[in-house]
C-alpha cells in the first residue's frame, strides 16, 4: 500500500528550492562583483626605505651601479624601478617581472643572481604594485606596454647588447603578452604563466575544493561572467582579451617557459596551451614536484643551468631591430 505524500512536503520544497534560487542568484551578483574589485585591485606590497638602503649598499659592496629610477608610462602613470649593472658587465640585461600583490623585491634573489653571472638587471614595480603608480592592475592589458617603455629605457639609457625578459607568474604572463608589440627582447623566459585571465580565473574558483577548473566552468560560471562584466562596465578593460597564449601564438622571439607539475595556482595544462601555441618557438620545462613558481626550490641547479643557457644560446645575433 501506497502512503499518501504530506501536503505540507511540496510547499516545502518550493520554498527552500526558491531560497536557494535566491541565494545562488545574490551571491552570484555580488561574489562576481567582489571578484572583480578584488582581482583589479590585489594590494601592494610597499618598499620600505631600509630595503631600499640595503639594495644600494649591496650595490656598492659588490661595486656594481645602481639606479634607483622612474619612468612615465603612456597613460601618465608613474612607474618606478632598480637598475643594477655589474662591473664586469657581459653587455647584457634582463628586465625581471615580479609575480601578482608582490613588488621587484620578489624577483631580487634572481636579480643578485644574474648579477653574478654579470647581467645588467632591470626590476620594475608593476603598475598598482609596489611604489609604482596606478590604481588598477590589467594583467597585461596596460602591463605590456609598460614592458614595451622598459625596453626603451634600457636601450636609451644603457645600450644593452641583448635585453632578455624573465618573469614569475603575472609577471610571466605580463611579459609573453608583450611580445605581440615588443620585437627587441632576444629571448624570454616564463615561469608559471597562465594562458588566459579566463582560464586561470576557472582554476582559482575550483582551488579551495581541489576540483580543478571545471567547477569554475560549470557551477561558479554565472559568478565568473558577473566578475568580467563588472570590470569591463567599471573600468573599460575586456579581461577576456587577457591572453597570453594568443600572444605567443605569432612571436618569433625563443620562449623558455618553467612549471611545476605540483602547481595548483596555475596549473602546469596552462604552459601546455602556451607551447601548443607556437612550438617552433616554445620550449616547455616541466618540473615535477615543483609548485608554483618553485622550479628553483625543486631543481635549483638544473634551474640555473637551464636559464643561464637559455640566454647564452640567444645571446650572440640574437637582437631584433
Amino acid at each position: 500500500m501506497v502512503r499518501p505524500r504530506s501536503p505540507l512536503l511540496r510547499p516545502w520544497f518550493r520554498r527552500m528550492v526558491a531560497v536557494l534560487v535566491a541565494l545562488y542568484a545574490a551571491g552570484t551578483l555580488f561574489g562576481g562583483i567582489a571578484l572583480g574589485w578584488i582581482a583589479t585591485h590585489p594590494g601592494k606590497r610597499l618598499l620600505s626605505a631600509s630595503e631600499q638602503d640595503q639594495v644600494s649598499s649591496y650595490a656598492a659592496l659588490t661595486h656594481a651601479e645602481f639606479r634607483d629610477v622612474r619612468m612615465t608610462a603612456g597613460d601618465g602613470t608613474a612607474l618606478r624601478a632598480w637598475f643594477l649593472k655589474p662591473a664586469d658587465w657581459n653587455g647584457n640585461s634582463v628586465l625581471l617581472l615580479h609575480g601578482v600583490s608582490d613588488n621587484r623585491l620578489g624577483m631580487y634573489g634572481y636579480g643578485q643572481w644574474l648579477l653574478s653571472k654579470h647581467y645588467g638587471v632591470l626590476l620594475p614595480d608593476a603598475r598598482a604594485h609596489g611604489v609604482s603608480g596606478g590604481e588598477i592592475a590589467s594583467y597585461g592589458l596596460f602591463e605590456s606596454e609598460d614592458i614595451h617603455h622598459w625596453v626603451d629605457w634600457l636601450e636609451d639609457q644603457v645600450h644593452p647588447q641583448c635585453v632578455f625578459g624573465f618573469g614569475e607568474s603575472m609577471g610571466a604572463a605580463q611579459l609573453l603578452q608583450s611580445l605581440s608589440k615588443e620585437s627587441r627582447f632576444c629571448a624570454v623566459v616564463a615561469e608559471s604563466p597562465f594562458e588566459t585571465f579566463r582560464e586561470v580565473s576557472y582554476a582559482r574558483f575550483g582551488r579551495p575544493f581541489h576540483t580543478g577548473p571545471w567547477l569554475g566552468r560549470s557551477f561558479f560560471w554565472p559568478t565568473d561572467e558577473t566578475g568580467f562584466m563588472y570590470v569591463r562596465l567599471k573600468y573599460g578593460l575586456d579581461m577576456s582579451a587577457v591572453s597570453p597564449r594568443d600572444a605567443v601564438r605569432d612571436a618569433k622571439i625563443p620562449v623558455l617557459l618553467i612549471h611545476g607539475t605540483a602547481d595548483s595556482n596555475i596549473p602546469s595544462y596552462n604552459s601546455d596551451d602556451i607551447q601548443a601555441a607556437n612550438p617552433s618557438q616554445v620550449q616547455l620545462w616541466k618540473v615535477p614536484g615543483a609548485a608554483h613558481c618553485g622550479a628553483h626550490e625543486v631543481a635549483p641547479a638544473e634551474f640555473e643551468h637551464r636559464v643561464l643557457d637559455w640566454l647564452s644560446q640567444h645571446s650572440a645575433g640574437g637582437r631584433k631591430s
